[in-house]
């Protein structure tokens, strides 16, 4: 049940180019709430940090000068995901920079380390076919407080990805079994009774946004939206 939210800030876009990892921001998740557990450290990449990179997350070399190498931080940043589930936005991009970076100090990889690595950007492009799917896109669909993001920075962008993750699996908790609650007793030969069923009928609007949302499907699938072939299929509709 132990998850890490984790997100990182880097030089620019490419590991592979000698890009590196200035920031790291985790926030912990137990039991789907938040521990107040946390890892954070900014990092001396040993490189210069390219102007673009800076206006993205405000992180200058004069700032970074005086931090701790990837080294010195490694063992706690290890200690802290160790067992746990990862929660990543665009998962790819901060395991390969972390894996570059525990590689060079011949350190297991994320892989090694960690359970299983959640991506939240593919959940959303499933939830979301169609639509914009970043941070403050999935926070202003959740109803998450962003309004202190004028910025990225790995811990607050952790922090907000845990209140979005939560918002997205919410419907996740009826698949939990109570162990602790009474069993339903049927010794006496009675049966259960089942409310009512309420059928909810789309309104217009609702039925206008489904054909938009599918004709946007159609579109990015070059006209294979299976919903529709099966709305057209004989005896449905």
């Amino acid at each position: 049940m132990r998850k890490v939210i984790l997100d990182t800030e880097t030089t620019g876009l490419d590991f592979r180019t000698g890009d590196r990892v200035i920031e790291i921001g985790c926030v912990e998740l137990r039991g789907r709430q938040l521990t107040g557990q946390r890892f954070h450290a900014y990092i001396n990449p040993g490189r210069e940090v390219p102007q673009g990179a800076i206006e993205i997350h405000g992180l200058t070399n004069e700032f970074l000068a005086d931090k701790p190498k990837f080294a010195e931080v490694a063992a706690g940043f290890i200690e802290f995901i160790r067992g746990a589930e990862l929660v990543i936005h665009n998962a790819a991009f901060d395991v390969g920079f972390l894996d570059n970076e525990l590689g060079l100090l011949q350190l297991e990889n994320i892989d090694q380390l960690c359970g299983e690595v959640i991506d939240t950007l593919r959940m959303a492009r499933e939830m979301r076919p169609g639509k914009k799917n970043n941070l403050n896109a999935l926070c202003a669909e959740f109803g998450v407080d962003n309004s202190g993001r004028q910025v990225h920075g790995a811990l607050l962008d952790a922090e907000l990805l845990a209140e979005v993750y939560l918002a997205m699996t919410r419907g996740q908790n009826s698949l939990e079994i109570d162990f602790a609650s009474a069993p339903v007793d049927y010794s006496a030969g009675g049966t259960r009774q089942r409310p009512p069923l309420v059928v909810l009928r789309a309104g217009a609007d609702e039925l206008a946004e489904h054909a938009r949302v599918l004709g946007e499907i159609a579109r990015e699938s070059k006209g294979r939206c299976l919903w529709r072939d099966l709305e057209n299929a004989p005896g449905m509709g």
